[in-house]
């Protein structure tokens, strides 16, 4: 079994690399200081490192990695060369690294460089492409023949030093003691060192240092407060191992060898157990666990194209792959439906095989890990209380946003920053939402004039936002003359890990500090800790059905990490088509957080643009939008509050539907718990396989009723209609109709769509919507009660509770209307115990103050005079039966 890295004596060998092209056979000159031959073999039991030093450049300036397919034999442009690895297939299956790891750095840390892995079929299959020097990546599976290229973009007068090693695992030995100081159990196994500290009586913090000597390179970057230890917990020695309990969890050390099990009090119901102790290599560590028969795991953060991971390999690393399968805002912790989660407070990447066992692993040395336990939500409410709660957004920031170049575009010739003001005045003419633009990218296109774009913005109702690639040296003067929204991108926060995690951090703080306004951040590569500062974005879109279809399980998907607000852009960032922006702008209607691109395109991407029925089609959905920034609203408080989005896959609400963590519900998701979306992502007017879960689901165009679980298929959808589901017994509040933005809305009036059904309940939540008081509680609480009695001809009551809390702009009094869906119309409708009149039209009713009527649909609608904020008041359906009872 070796490794060996070998010179190829030909002069350009054809091999298919993406868009490297051809990979040119080059030379492993040897390493100075000791570096093996390139014509060196690594054994197994022998010395497990090569290193090489690359040829010197002197100076090298490769703007796209397309140089490197030119002919360059002595390698004068790019870096290339073979290697091989020759190992059995079982040797990864249980190796911490799970492959092999490849490294280069430079003499001068400013030089800017890419390192790409292909197999032998010119397949990529490892890359390291970021802003950091090591670059650094691992080869998974590592067997055979690969093709390495390093692409030094910006480099002067300077070599690196490659290394790659074949890493040998060690295993965990005995017990050889156990104490504990305070509230903290020490634990050692010969050399190596275990800490223990319960920081609450669900969850613990295990630390292992197979060297003895414990470090902390993370610090207080991700977890920026340390929860200290409970003192509150016990210990025995119960002879086959030790035991440490809190009030709800019981740890076992077992001793031969040392190997952890996590029970519940009773210390008999398992929570997980490690089927094999630890084992570590110089490059990694990791923990396998037995995998319960039905389990199922979620998290990772962000994983374009899936949301569900069992039997699945995750990479938890910084990636700029923006198609499936790529991984960019990934985040090192999973949540398993036994009922407990998992995070590593680490900066390094890390695997995560979730097969059978289950075996995870960050590339260090190290084990540093919080077990938090309970149902889902527990533990990402759990999580997120460590690492950081979602923020909470401002209101225009859940309204749609648009982005593009004025200044030096390419695309579009010259322009002027002041230009935005015509694309703001667009969404006004054409009855469309605008919350924020961002009104350059960055990339060469500056800004002129800012705070006399800012005051034009605002004149429409939008807030003026910038993107950023290098840095934010200018942030304190931007933000007083009005930027509120940031985007930061690859060129500057594409290192990933804690350099992107403190890049949002800044930005947001910058806003925060010098304004009264909420941060509100967008960034394309993040890690742990990045939902409390930012918007995380899935990256360039393509344009393909492909592109619509992945993304629907990545964001809800990565709710199941605390990330609030994950989204893409409409359409494509390149390339424009009328029909896919518009079914990809009826779904994404329904995330948070949307954005349209403008500058990269060859053409503009405004919702109205390509003319009818495309602009109806589109005003419809962002008019809905923004009808429900109520409803998102409060989702997006409780995120704040619990760290639980509003974007949910359906295993998250329906835990104990079999079906839910399938790919038969892969390509839906529910919004809070009343919306299910099930996205049309191929060109066609059918969509199949909507799946149902238990309850009754009412269709939100047609009314008709689904008894669930049941699977549709061949639900009609034409252009203009996307299959959306609404739960029975939902109680959603919304904005009056016709709304375009949350500063010019009819504040007298608030609507309410109930689905009556049994009982239910729902409570509203309101603030300024802009500024930070919110976190002083400077907001209010509204509870909507709805009880049903019989069916069909019974009485629905809605109660409506007083506003409790107060908070500046708050109305002291509104009136408000109600689309009721109960069945059969009513015979009377009394409001306050007043008899409302009915009307006998939809015209008569859209004229009169007060009064009701049934839709063709057989939906009642409600309409109350102004009641005061302080009081509540009851609006009362009864039915011919029930009257007739009477």
């Amino acid at each position: 079994m070796r490794l060996t890295s070998r010179r190829l004596r030909t002069g350009l060998r054809a091999t298919t690399l993406g868009v490297l092209g051809v990979l040119t056979a080059a030379a492993l000159a040897p390493a100075a200081q000791a570096a093996t031959p390139a014509t060196g073999t690594l054994s197994l039991d022998g010395d497990h490192t090569v290193t090489w030093q690359s040829p010197h450049y002197d100076k090298a300036n490769t703007p796209k990695p397309q140089e490197c397919a030119k002919p360059d034999p002595d390698n004068k442009v790019c870096d290339r060369f073979d290697l091989t690895v020759d190992v059995p297939a079982s040797y990864w299956a249980d190796n911490p690294n799970g492959g092999v790891p490849i490294s280069i750095a430079w003499a001068n840390k400013a030089n800017d460089f890419d390192l790409y892995v292909y197999d032998s079929a010119g397949k990529k299959v490892a890359e390291s492409a970021g802003a950091g020097n090591v670059e650094a990546t691992v080869i998974p599976n590592a067997s055979g023949l690969y093709h390495v290229v390093v692409v030094p973009y910006s480099v002067t007068n300077d070599a690196y030093t490659g290394k790659v090693d074949l890493p040998q695992p060690t295993d965990i030995g005995a017990v050889t003691g156990f104490s504990r100081t305070e509230g903290t159990y020490d634990v050692a196994a010969g050399a190596a060192k275990v800490k223990v500290d319960f920081v609450a009586d669900d969850r613990f913090r295990l630390r292992v240092a197979p060297d003895g000597v414990f470090t902390d390179p993370a610090g207080s970057e991700i977890v920026r407060t340390t929860p200290p230890t409970i003192k509150n917990t016990r210990s025995w020695d119960a002879g086959e191992y030790y035991a440490i309990a809190s009030a709800k969890l019981v740890l076992r050390v077992y001793k031969q060898p040392m190997r952890f099990a996590l029970y519940r009090t009773d210390n008999r119901t398992v929570v997980w157990r490690e089927d094999k102790g630890l084992r570590w290599t110089e490059q990694g560590m990791r923990q396998s666990l037995a995998r319960g028969a039905n389990e199922q795991f979620f998290g990772a953060g962000e994983q374009n194209g899936s949301f569900s991971h069992r039997d699945h390999v995750v990479n938890v690393a910084n990636n700029t792959n923006w198609d499936e399968g790529g991984y960019p805002n990934s985040q090192p912790f999973y949540v398993s439906s036994a009922g407990y989660g998992v995070f590593r407070n680490t900066f390094a990447p890390g695997v995560y095989n979730f097969g059978d066992p289950v075996r995870t692993g960050q590339q260090e040395k190290r084990l540093d890990a919080y077990y938090f336990t309970g149902d889902v939500k527990s533990v990402i409410g759990q999580y997120t209380s460590l690492v950081g709660k979602p923020f909470m957004p401002p209101v225009y920031g859940l309204e749609p946003g648009d982005s593009d170049c004025y200044l030096h575009n390419a695309n579009r010739g010259e322009r002027h920053t002041l230009d935005s003001l015509k694309i703001a005045k667009g969404y006004a003419d054409n009855q469309m939402p605008l919350g924020w633009m961002l009104v350059n990218d960055g990339y060469g296109c500056g800004y002129e004039n800012l705070q006399q774009t800012g005051d034009g913005l605002r004149q429409y109702n939008a807030q003026l936002g910038l993107w950023t690639e290098n840095g934010l040296p200018n942030q304190n003067e931007e933000v007083k003359a009005g930027v509120r929204v940031r985007k930061l991108d690859v060129a500057w926060v594409g290192g990933g890990y804690q350099f992107a995690l403190n890049g949002c951090d800044q930005a947001k703080a910058g806003i925060e500090q010098n304004s009264d306004a909420r941060g509100f951040v967008w960034l394309p590569v993040s890690w742990a800790g990045a939902q409390r500062c930012g918007v995380l974005w899935s990256g360039d879109q393509k344009l393909t059905w492909d592109y619509l279809r992945w993304q629907i399980p990545t964001y809800a998907g990565a709710t199941m990490s605390g990330i609030a607000y994950n989204t893409g852009d409409v359409g494509s960032i390149y390339g424009h088509d009328p029909k896919m922006y518009a079914r990809d702008l009826q779904w994404k209607a329904f995330l948070p957080a949307i954005m349209t691109m403008d500058g990269w395109a060859p053409k503009d991407q405004q919702p109205w643009v390509d003319g009818e029925p495309y602009t109806s089609i589109n005003r419809k959905y962002l008019q809905l939008k923004e009808r429900l920034l109520p409803y998102m609203y409060t989702l997006a408080e409780q995120a704040h509050r619990d760290g639980v989005g509003p974007v949910r896959p359906l295993a998250l609400e329906y835990p104990d539907d079999p079906v839910t963590a399938t790919d038969a519900a892969k390509y839906e998701f529910l919004l809070g718990k009343d919306f299910l979306v099930a996205p049309v992502y191929s060109d066609t007017e059918t969509r199949d396989g909507i799946y149902l879960p238990k309850g009754t689901w009412v269709d939100y165009w047609t009314q008709k009723t689904y008894q669930g679980p049941t699977t549709i298929n061949g639900y009609h959808a034409p252009l203009d209609t996307l299959p959306l589901f609404t739960r029975a017994g939902a109680v959603v509040p919304m904005w009056p109709k016709g709304t375009l933005s949350w500063q010019n809305r009819d504040k007298s009036e608030l609507d309410y769509d109930v689905y009556a059904q049994g009982n239910s309940d729902y409570t509203l939540y309101e603030d300024d919507g802009v500024t930070r008081d919110f976190a002083k509680n400077a907001s209010a609480t509204q509870r909507v009660e709805v009880r049903t009695l019989g069916t069909g001809h019974g009485i629905t009551t809605v109660s409506v509770g007083a506003s409790t809390g107060n908070y500046q702009g708050k109305v002291g009094s509104r009136s408000y209307q109600f689309t009721v869906h109960a069945g059969a119309a009513p015979g009377i409708v009394l409001s306050g115990g007043t008899v409302l009149k009915r009307q006998s039209t939809q015209e008569g009713y859209d004229r009169a103050a007060t009064g009701w009527f049934v839709d063709a649909k057989g939906v009642t609608h409600v309409k109350t005079a102004k009641q005061s904020t302080d009081r509540g008041f009851d609006v009362r359906l009864v039915g011919a039966g029930a009257i007739a009872g009477r």
